[in-house]
């Protein structure tokens, strides 16, 4: 069942941040990220019984709660980078974990083996899908609807899912706010793309510390919304996303994955670009492993030899 979106405003926070800020929360939606609103929609309009799937975690127990609740079964392609606490959400789910060292073979590489295994089987991309975006645009018809004038909506954007559906869900409900997209500046291809005006692609998985955004390249079906629909894309310092885990920890309350907290890691690079307006920061998910949480709220400061440690820390839990 999809959840309404948790609106939380943090005067301390905005009054740190220098503009009007309200956070829109995902972190308790149904398996705690956005992920869940394009996997149920996904799983319940293909007639397949098997769906096979990529992730990093969130939209790996995403789907596998999905397709739990409509009887189906998953098997789900993570990293072995993956956060502990994601691998054992997608197996307590119900899924089929199939765990891949991206050093020697992609995760898409590994789903297309498992594919040609289980060819009855459908294969989803927890970004790059028609289904997945019109899952994720219901989260734009809530914000269009929500009783605030924003100036601007700044969302994480990874492979592009989220920040489509937004713009697709705004522009189909007939309100039209600047959306702007947060991306690690160590994963910045979405960034590339834009300045390009056609799709960038990694050479290899980012290991940034944000890991809903470690993807090769935006989506197909995406671009073209994205390409039309983004009034412009921040690039976040690795110390910025971790600043803003922090900060949406002591000054609203919230426990944030480093990927969900992208968009006040946004705010913190540019400040001259917010300064003043009415922004809707999307935050979109909760998932971290304790141990990583542990790591960012105790460090006295991000030091730059901490961001392996940080990234690859998960696997040690």
């Amino acid at each position: 069942m999809i959840r309404p979106t948790t609106v939380v405003e943090a005067p301390r926070l905005a009054k740190l941040l220098g503009a009007n800020v309200v956070i829109v929360s995902e972190t308790f939606q149904t398996t705690g990220s956005f992920k869940f609103r394009a996997a149920q929609n996904l799983a319940s309009r293909v007639p397949q019984t098997l769906l096979i799937t990529a992730s990093s975690g969130n939209f790996g127990q995403a789907l596998a709660c999905a397709c739990s609740m409509l009887k189906k079964s998953s098997i789900i392609v993570m990293p072995t980078t993956a956060a502990k606490v994601k691998v054992d959400a997608v197996r307590e789910f119900g899924g089929q974990v199939e765990l891949v060292d991206v050093r020697v073979k992609s995760r898409a590489e590994r789903v297309h083996e498992i594919a040609n295994q289980h060819p009855e089987a459908y294969v989803a991309s927890a970004y790059d899908d028609p289904l997945v975006i019109e899952g994720n645009a219901s989260l734009g018809r809530e914000l269009a609807a929500l009783d605030y004038n924003f100036d601007d909506v700044v969302v994480p954007i990874g492979g592009g899912g989220l920040s489509a559906g937004i713009i697709q869900g705004m522009c189909k409900s007939g309100k039209r706010m600047a959306v702007v997209g947060a991306e690690p500046l160590l994963a910045n291809d979405a960034a590339r793309s834009l300045r390009a005006g056609k799709i960038v692609r990694n050479e290899v998985e980012p290991l940034t510390i944000a890991d809903g955004a470690r993807v090769v390249s935006l989506g197909q079906h995406n671009w073209p919304i994205l390409k039309g629909g983004l009034a412009g894309i921040v690039e976040v310092p690795e110390e910025n996303i971790i600043q803003g885990v922090r900060l949406l920890f002591d000054l609203a309350n919230l426990k944030v994955e480093p990927t969900g907290a992208l968009s006040i890691g946004a705010l913190l690079t540019e400040p001259e670009r917010f300064r003043g307006r009415a922004v809707c920061c999307v935050v979109s998910g909760g998932n971290v492993d304790p141990a990583v949480y542990a790591k960012i709220l105790a460090a006295p400061s991000f030091r730059e030899d901490h961001r392996y440690e940080l990234s690859r820390g998960e696997d040690r839990v």
